[in-house]
Formats: structure tokens, sequence, C-alpha cells
């Protein structure tokens, strides 16, 4: 009985300490994230006057175009969209065009796209639709399949239209 509970005790020990080293592996891994996200969360209220934030979501198209999008509120309570550029060390931009704020209501909403999306787009499945930037505008990025491909398309931000033609991706 002694050598089934010593066992059971080994047992729980390295189950424990395999988790604790699965928790530290997770955390290494996404600590440069975590920091770019709270990075760009300080430059969204120090920049725009952000009171409250609701999301922050990374958008990557080139070099020169590394955004995190920060969505929340200022205070008059409007809903704001925040833009701040990156470089591609992870670090926030300094200068004129490092924060770009504008309020939602200026602006085409994540519901309104994708209804304007399925209003120009029939049939396609919406993978992903976030908020990013384009050829220096302010854009809304798709990524959606249609039949057998898969394709993105930008959308300016301010009135919705489409910027360029798109691309689509090559079949596997």
């Amino acid at each position: 009985m002694r050598k089934r509970r010593k066992w059971l005790v080994y047992g729980v020990f390295l189950a424990l300490l395999l988790l604790f080293g699965i928790y530290q592996f997770f955390a290494y891994v996404l600590k440069d994230q975590w920091s770019e996200r709270s990075a760009a969360e300080a430059a969204a209220i120090g920049g725009a006057g952000l009171t409250e934030i609701d999301q922050a979501e990374k958008s990557v198209w080139d070099e020169n175009s590394i955004y995190w999008v920060v969505t929340g509120k200022n205070k008059t309570g409007s809903e704001m969209m925040v833009w701040v550029r990156f470089t591609a060390d992870g670090k926030p931009v300094q200068g004129e065009n490092a924060v770009y704020a504008q309020e939602l209501s200026q602006g085409v909403s994540e519901d309104q796209m994708r209804q304007k999306i399925a209003a120009s787009i029939p049939g396609a499945e919406i993978k992903r639709l976030l908020p990013g930037a384009y050829n220096g505008e302010y854009a809304w990025q798709l990524f959606y399949k249609e039949g057998d491909r898969y394709y993105y398309r930008f959308y300016r931000f301010s009135d919705g239209e489409q910027i360029g033609e798109g691309y689509s991706l090559p079949n596997r």
C-alpha cells in the first residue's frame, strides 16, 4: 500500500510540473505579443484620449503596414477606432503619423461592412474581417472563401468602398 501511495504522489508531482512547464512556455512565446498590445493600448490612451478599451487587434499586411487597431470609448462616450503604427521590430512608431483616431460614427462599422460584403459578394464565406491599413489608407481587411478559392480584399474605413482589385490566393 505504501508503494502505491508513493507512486501516486510522484505521478501528481510530475503532472503538476508538466503543467507548470507548459504554462511557462506559453507565457514565454506570447510575451512579445502581450507587450506590443500593452504599448498599443497606452499609445491609444495617450494619443487619442481613450478612457475605455474594448478590443485590440494586430494587422500586418507588409513591412510598412504593421498596426494595432484599438477600439474603445473616449471621454465623451463616443466609440473610437485608433490605429497605432508599429515598426518591424515591434516598437510603436514615434512622431506625427504614429496614432490615428476616428470616431466609429464617421466610418463604416464591422456590422455595416459585413452587410455590404454580403450584398456585393453573395456566397462568400468570411474567414476574417479586421481593421488595418492598405496602401496608406485605413481600411477593413477581408479574408474570405468563395467556391474553392481564398481571397483578400480591402475596403476603405471612411466610406466602405473597395480599394484596388484584391488578391486571389493560389489553390493548394
